[in-house]
């Protein structure tokens, strides 16, 4: 298949895009031209890549020509003080364009990464921004698609994790802080249960979907994406610090609870499994895959 993949130089793009590869899929990325595209080093000869900044949009739809599918993976989630005209910007109006194209242009398939806290149950004060124009984009996904041919798919990932994975991130944070031997790691009582899924297990809900697609008949369908399994975030830090064999000492209840924390996450995941996906990643054997990264870049130093 001819793919286009938006956030490709992302922890999750990267991934995508490997295994797109490995797949012997054609891949095309749309990145920016200020992108980190280091996670992507050993492939990109493999690849076409267009700069957001450079190229006009239905332009390259037409370059590329007949595509079997948009990925889309790019996303601001407004962390380093960006203001929401620039968040609506990444997460609205460029993968609206892309969508928009991909329209005109008679791709059949358009996928979307969206998030198990983008839900109807209200707006977390936290990552608002981000909260609001995921969602945004999500009601024009669905619309565009049943005024058209094109399926939209939207995909709802749980807790992501696994290597290369951004080191702010929670598990990398936690996995780092636990290596280095810090004195003490200060957290809240760690009682929110979350789903936390391997990316490797996240790829291959992607990929499988990607080559079952003909089947959706309807205009608009959603995914669940986790493991299934619901882990509370003290069980993990502990499991994290076990496996590393750390000497830090572990605060649980010393900082509070944020506002509006979301307390349990579990993904549906039984839509993904009447395809034939099963996770394959137990949690233990994928925090080590980040434990033994964060280990050989420790060494390296």
């Amino acid at each position: 298949m001819r793919v286009l993949v938006t956030g490709a130089t992302g922890f999750l793009g990267s991934h995508l895009v490997k295994a797109l590869l490995a797949e012997g899929h054609e891949v095309y990325i749309l990145k920016r031209k200020t992108s980190d595209c280091s996670r992507l080093a050993t492939v990109l000869h493999e690849i076409e890549c267009f700069d957001l900044e450079h190229v006009e949009i239905e332009g390259m739809f037409r370059d590329i020509g007949p595509l079997d599918a948009v990925i889309h993976t790019a996303t601001s989630y407004a962390r380093n003080q960006e203001s929401y005209h620039a968040t609506l910007e990444a997460n609205v109006s460029m993968p609206l364009q892309v969508l928009e194209g991909a329209i005109r242009c008679g791709t059949p398939l358009f996928m979307n990464t969206d998030t198990f806290s983008n839900t109807t149950q209200g707006i977390f004060q936290r990552l608002v921004g981000y909260h609001l124009t995921k969602r945004h984009f999500l009601e024009w996904g669905k619309h565009l698609a049943a005024q058209s041919s094109l399926r939209f798919v939207n995909l709802k990932l749980e807790h992501l994790y696994g290597p290369a994975d951004s080191p702010e991130k929670f598990i990398p944070y936690i996995v780092r802080t636990c290596l280095e031997n810090q004195p003490d790691l200060y957290l809240t009582p760690g009682e929110q249960m979350r789903d936390f899924i391997h990316v490797r297990d996240a790829v291959d809900a992607y990929l499988l979907l990607l080559r079952q697609s003909k089947q959706f008949s309807a205009s608009f369908c959603e995914f669940q994406v986790g493991s299934g399994v619901a882990t509370s975030i003290k069980s993990l830090v502990r499991e994290v610090h076990r496996l590393t064999e750390s000497a830090t000492t572990l605060h649980f209840g010393a900082l509070p609870y944020p506002p509006q924390e979301m307390m349990h996450s579990l993904a549906d995941v039984e839509s993904l499994r009447r395809y034939g996906w099963r996770s394959q990643v137990p949690l233990r054997e994928g925090l080590l895959t980040v434990i033994e990264e964060h280990r050989s870049r420790i060494s390296a130093k």
